[in-house]
């Protein structure tokens, strides 16, 4: 266990935590978009920057990123913590102009909603935090997306930008996606998300359509569970 302070809170967290998660376990609200529980953090979207002191210096720091230290302090407020998320929350704006997420935050902290630097015309919401790869290759172990192209012309998608053959419809990418860029959509008996439509199957209980046919056959091959088996719904089983 290490000894820190946070926004003069003395508290004790366990060594190698990150500042991020430590914050949270003790009900201290650090913004970001790019921290999931389930994948490991990239720092991508630095909205949870804060500043620590260490000994007589003071530095910027990345929350989701730094662990915690013996002695550390740690301000989450302070004028030059607000100042930088301000000014990366004005650089999302300008990305990600139709996004609600961002828009909703950015009022949350006190930033107008006219933009400052001039606004994207191409209607995306991608932030390029990764999530959803990092969801697709290490959570399922598809590897269905991935980015193309370099500098201002990257971009999100499936490899050649066409439909994705070993995607298997299971929606973790929309899921996971902090600015709703990734859309899901669903009839009774199909669901459509990264440009295919999958055929969804029917409960052998209760007959509720509640998973992709494709997202079975990948379960039942990875874990030789015979796909009858896992033919019903969590709520009947």
């Amino acid at each position: 266990m290490v000894n820190l302070v946070i926004d003069g809170r003395n508290i004790q967290a366990k060594k190698g935590k990150t500042l991020l998660t430590v914050a949270r376990e003790n009900g201290i609200e650090i913004p970001t978009l790019c921290s999931h529980e389930s994948v490991e953090n990239s720092g991508a979207c630095r909205l949870c920057v804060v500043e620590i002191t260490k000994g007589k210096k003071k530095k910027i720091v990345t929350s989701c990123l730094y662990a915690a230290e013996e002695g550390l302090v740690v301000e989450t407020q302070s004028e030059r913590v607000l100042r930088v998320r301000k000014f990366i929350m004005q650089l999302l704006m300008a990305r990600c102009p139709t996004s609600d997420v961002i828009r909703d935050m950015a009022a949350k902290m006190g930033i107008a909603p006219e933009p400052r630097f001039k606004p994207n015309q191409d209607g995306k919401k991608c932030i390029m935090c990764r999530l959803c790869v990092k969801a697709c290759e290490e959570v399922v172990g598809v590897s269905a997306l991935g980015f193309a192209f370099r500098g201002v012309d990257k971009a999100l998608g499936t490899p050649f930008r066409e439909p994705s053959s070993v995607c298997i419809g299971c929606g973790s990418c929309a899921y996971i996606c902090p600015t709703q860029q990734i859309v899901m959509s669903s009839t009774e008996d199909t669901r459509s998300i990264c440009g295919r439509t999958f055929k969804m199957k029917a409960c052998s209980v209760c007959g509720r359509y509640f998973a992709p046919e494709d997202q079975l056959a990948f379960i039942s091959e990875k874990t030789g569970v015979p796909i009858e088996n896992l033919s019903v719904c969590v709520s009947c089983r």
